[in-house]
């Protein structure tokens, strides 16, 4: 196991390397300037000054070399001595990737808007799971049964009708017509955690964007685990476990739900890296200020230091998800060996 966990670590640093050379280049090739933001009355010479300063005149394979420097040395140390509240060598003076439209570094804004993607994205991908694997595991143990008709109905609905139209459905019947719940998202909401009435707003402001959520993980999620328990509770072992003399509860629980797990890891792994990607229309919809709408705002705004590393982000940890994914895999399946 440690063996392959090094081999599997070793094998993501190339394909990170090629993932940020080929985002660079992209990148790079689309167009934008740092100076595109500023006033028209702003001299050429001025224009040309900021250019150099950041480095946009600067040959392709040094600017890209440079910000990787950045991406992976620089800003993680300097997330650390931001926890840690140590300073290594002159901290107070260490390059940073600088965004163009804020002229602030990129993730620092990145930092602040985490929290409330997590709080909807995370919640709404939680309960998701929480919801679509024992009711996707009993759809598939009573297959065509009431139950498992009326959950595929669901599943349907929550495929089939898109964010932008359950949203603003949600608004119009809970926050319009009935006032239970705030109509947006307040991104400045303090949560302070010995007073009730913050803790409760929080609740209701979070409600609608994470049951919006959760309905699409679960209907996704779902199909996937009905999917594959049907296809286990057919397998041979479970004839065997059963003839042994098992109940019917540890053969679904112990045998078949374990082995009909692994696809369900699978996408979750590359579900959670999407939960720092953030939902961008649900974000719209109800004004989260998280990373999803950060990304839509910085497209629109050419503001390419902050959409490479926001999209490096997203990269990196679909890399890292998937090697815990294969890890799970060897839990899951005592089939899988990794020697």
């Amino acid at each position: 196991m440690v063996r392959f966990v090094i081999r599997r670590t070793l094998l993501a640093i190339p394909t990170i390397l090629v993932i940020s050379l080929l985002l660079f280049t992209l990148l790079d090739l689309a167009p934008g300037d740092p100076t595109g933001q500023l006033p028209l009355t702003v001299p050429a010479e001025v224009r040309e000054q900021i250019r150099e300063s950041l480095g946009v005149n600067d040959p392709f394979l040094q600017r890209w070399w440079n910000w990787n420097k950045l991406m992976t040395v620089n800003e993680p140390i300097h997330a650390f001595e931001q926890v840690t509240g140590t300073c290594f060598g002159d901290c107070e003076n260490r390059d940073r990737i600088i965004s163009w439209s804020s002229r602030a570094p990129a993730m620092d804004i990145i930092y602040q808007r985490v929290p409330q993607t997590l709080w909807v994205l995370g919640l709404g991908l939680f309960f998701g799971v929480l919801l679509a694997v024992p009711i996707g595991t009993y759809q598939a143990y009573k297959q065509y049964s009431f139950f498992d008709n009326a959950g595929t109905f669901v599943t349907m609905l929550g495929f089939s009708v898109p964010v932008f139209v359950i949203g603003p459905v949600f608004i119009y019947i809970f926050s319009v017509k009935l006032g239970w719940l705030p109509t947006f998202y307040k991104t400045t909401h303090d949560v302070k955690w010995t007073e009730w009435s913050t803790i409760w707003f929080q609740i209701k402001q979070l409600l609608m964007p994470v049951a919006v959520l959760t309905l699409f993980n679960a209907a996704s999620f779902g199909r996937f685990t009905r999917a594959s328990v049907l296809e286990n509770l057919n397998e041979g072992y479970v004839r065997t476990a059963r003839s042994k003399g098992l109940g019917e509860g540890p053969v679904v629980t112990k045998h078949v739900l374990r082995n009909s797990l692994i696809p369900v890891v699978t996408l979750l792994a590359l579900s959670i890296p999407g939960i720092f990607g953030g939902a961008i229309i649900t974000e719209n919809i109800f004004r989260v200020n998280g990373l999803g709408q950060l990304l839509l705002v910085s497209i629109g705004q050419n503001d390419v230091p902050m959409v490479q590393t926001l999209v490096f982000i997203f990269a990196f940890l679909t890399v890292i998800f998937n090697i815990i994914a294969d890890i799970l895999y060897g839990f899951l399946d005592p089939r899988i060996r990794y020697d």
